[in-house]
């Protein structure tokens, strides 16, 4: 029998997958020199265009969670296909970053050979995206740890995880009252409850959906629309307040992917998208849509290429960073797209585009 597959989480990949674009695109329009808020209108409406975007992360973190916990693969194939997927693609990649910018003449040939060999320590300082893929690899490692625990565990010991989970993701709010909590010292910056926040949580919260809030009910949509206004309106909120700040750390602390209200985002719009369904699902509009979720590792590793082509040539085209941000964000997100598709058609492109 045929499994069904589930167009929601497709569309929250290829969600996912843009969020990360428009936001980099924003970022040209907030980030100043040596990391300074840039002067003017434009970070307030970055904030505005942005602030729900912050879910592209948790949300790429999500769908690998739904699909991963509990693993019912052999481990040894578990990895070979993560090392074939991710680790190949982002190796590739990291190459070409560098040669990329050394084209540019913004790197020497030194740095660029320097940043190649230096891959398994750490990406290049001019391919600042690829942090992502580090902290993919670490979750993967997680991945057979706590999948016996997902595959078995209770309803409740799942919402007592979360609970913490939750409560972890309000310190970097609670750290404007208290600096330091719950162990916190000059010597030790991982307080209680730290090993609860951060991306891991969302990978358990999307497994707790799967095994307990899969079914299409009225509430869970109503939920989602409550957890997204009240989120957007702290992380926006939050992000027009702080307008003054001199430092971009500053001014982003509502935009951390390990705070409350990001995670409520998060939540919110996993819960309205999860049970989309289509009743033509052969239409090319559909076909289309799967294309770019099964892509959309490749397409973000390139972005950033095309981003800069874009940024080139329509900043200076487009009067209001209201409508350039979102017309860079398209242009940039269709030709990655297009590009990544054309290099899938290549001899063994699984190891270029993943």
């Amino acid at each position: 029998m045929e499994k069904t597959r589930n167009y929601g989480l497709d569309i929250l990949r290829v969600l996912a997958c843009y969020f990360v674009i428009q936001i980099h695109t924003g970022e040209f329009y907030y980030i100043g020199v040596d990391s300074t808020v840039l002067p003017g209108d434009s970070p307030f409406w970055v904030g505005i265009l942005n602030s729900l975007l912050r879910t592209s992360v948790p949300l790429f973190v999500m769908t690998s969670g739904f699909f991963l916990l509990p693993i019912k693969e052999d481990l040894n194939v578990f990895f070979k296909k993560r090392f074939t997927r991710v680790v190949i693609p982002f190796v590739v990649w990291c190459a070409l970053y560098a040669i990329y910018w050394a084209l540019l003449g913004k790197t020497t040939w030194t740095q660029a050979f320097q940043n190649i060999v230096h891959i398994p320590v750490n990406f290049g300082t001019e391919i600042g995206h690829l942090w992502y893929v580090y902290m993919l690899i670490g979750l993967y490692l997680f991945v057979p740890l706590i999948s016996p625990w997902v595959a078995t565990a209770s309803r409740k010991s799942m919402e007592l995880y979360l609970t913490l989970f939750a409560f972890a993701m309000c310190v970097p709010f609670i750290h404007q009252v208290f600096p330091e909590i719950l162990g916190e010292c000059w010597w030790n910056r991982t307080p209680m409850l730290y090993y609860f926040s951060g991306l891991l949580g969302y990978m358990i919260l999307a497994a707790y959906i799967r095994k307990y809030m899969l079914e299409n009910k009225t509430w869970h949509f109503l939920l989602g629309i409550v957890l997204i206004l009240v989120g957007y309106a702290i992380t926006a909120g939050e992000f027009i307040y702080r307008l003054d700040s001199k430092y971009i750390w500053d001014l982003e602390l509502s935009w951390g992917f390990d705070t409350i209200n990001v995670a409520m985002m998060t939540f919110g719009v996993f819960l309205l998208l999860k049970n989309v369904s289509f009743n033509n699902s052969s239409s090319t509009a559909v076909k289309i849509l799967v294309d770019i979720s099964q892509k959309s590792y490749g397409i973000y590793l390139l972005h950033i290429m095309v981003l800069n082509f874009f940024h080139d040539q329509l900043d200076t085209k487009i009067d209001f960073v209201v409508i350039k941000i979102p017309v860079i964000a398209i242009c940039s997100f269709v030709t990655s797209y297009v590009i990544i598709k054309l290099v899938s058609y290549l001899p063994k492109s699984k190891y270029i585009i993943g």
